[in-house]
């Protein structure tokens, strides 16, 4: 992927850093993997406001992405690479030999008709999704369960990927984007690459309103709250502040917020930012 800097018509434009679009292979989604998405504007159930910061945006349409790649043994062929509204990485369209349309997160480097395929015995290819006792080891991949048959749960934001650096009886060890060393049954499935549209990052807005299209409201300083609004409001002039920490008193800054009694806990090797 590409990034390009526009000329400064506009004010908005001066600072954007806009994706040029260059992998995408059409515009037009497939109808068949399209469902209506109703946005909540952070309401819940009852109508009142649980989440702040969200509201409006562009109408979108959901894609149905298959993240099981449970066609064992059935190669596809890739049609197209498309845009998603929806998540950061681009998706790709999938014809199956059986006649079958699906989208699938597209790897780094996927390109149009190239025929994959998942399941065991498969090679570790780019775009192939296999267990992970059957990957070298060093293998770069991405979307990764972490239960067998429950589909895709890790590194499936744009660029993202993890390393497989060891295996050992059931389990096997991953290295993730957070740089967390963690243990996944070696019966999981993974995708090999890493995820598209690496550069997404690096990519400016260059005015409010085009974070309102994406459904993003403006987000309130809590110093700049009243006391009865946020731990850190209130005071004179601006004198206000104190430790950072959230609306409900929670530290933003060294405090462990990890339930210690989680189910995987055993499993993590090393913590994120630790040797």
């Amino acid at each position: 992927m590409a990034l390009k800097k526009l000329r400064p018509t506009t004010p908005g434009q001066r600072f954007r850093v806009a994706p040029a679009f260059d992998e995408l292979t059409t515009s037009t989604p497939e109808k068949s993997l399209l469902t209506s998405l109703k946005k909540s504007g952070g309401r819940n159930s009852s109508g009142k406001m649980s989440n702040r910061y969200i509201g409006g945006g562009h109408k979108t349409q959901y894609r149905i992405v298959d993240f099981k790649r449970d066609k064992a043994g059935v190669p596809a062929t890739v049609k197209t690479i498309e845009y998603d509204p929806n998540r950061t990485a681009r998706i790709a369209l999938l014809h199956y030999a059986d006649g079958e349309k699906r989208y699938i997160i597209a790897p780094a480097g996927l390109n149009v008709d190239t025929v994959i395929v998942s399941g065991p015995g498969v090679a570790p290819e780019v775009g192939n999704a296999l267990p992970l006792r059957e990957m070298p080891l060093g293998t770069i991949v991405h979307n990764i369960e972490l239960q067998p048959g429950q589909g895709a749960a890790i590194a499936r934001s744009a660029g993202t990927y993890a390393q497989l650096v060891a295996r050992e009886e059931r389990y096997a060890t991953l290295k993730l984007p957070s740089g967390e060393m963690r243990m996944v049954l070696v019966t999981c499935t993974a995708t090999v690459g890493t995820v598209s549209n690496g550069d997404h990052m690096n990519v400016v807005m260059g005015k409010a309103g085009r974070n309102r299209w994406a459904g993003r409201r403006p987000r309130v300083r809590g110093v700049a709250m009243n006391p009865v609004d946020h731990p850190m409001g209130g005071g004179e002039g601006k004198s206000s502040g104190g430790h950072p920490r959230s609306r409900n008193g929670i530290f933003a800054k060294g405090q462990k917020t990890r339930n210690k009694n989680k189910y995987s806990e055993n499993l993590i090797v090393s913590r994120k930012g630790k040797k």
